[in-house]
């Protein structure tokens, strides 16, 4: 899978877990240079609180685009620190 923004890969991996239609990619498998951390943070009542990124592509940035879990509650621990996208992030094979 590959996630897609700005006509850029921003991460990769043979090994998502897909969660509620959405595409959580290891961490070591997206590109750090086009991720910046955010502030924001989220609650969702199963998989604990989330944290998010921002993404930055050739000068263009998509504000708190990419979330993921640093502590993930006991049922959500088999994606803790895997990153999901939204915001116009295009998932694709």
């Amino acid at each position: 899978m590959k996630a897609i923004w700005n006509n850029q890969v921003i991460a990769e991996s043979d090994d998502t877990i897909v969660i509620e239609n959405n595409h959580y990619f290891p961490a070591d498998s997206i590109n750090k240079e086009f991720f910046k951390d955010s502030d924001t943070h989220t609650v969702c009542p199963w998989k604990g609180t989330a944290s998010y990124y921002s993404l930055n592509v050739d000068g263009s940035e998509n504000k708190d685009a990419a979330w993921y879990y640093p502590e993930a509650s006991d049922l959500a621990k088999k994606f803790e620190n895997y990153v999901a996208f939204w915001k116009g992030v295009e998932v694709v094979k």
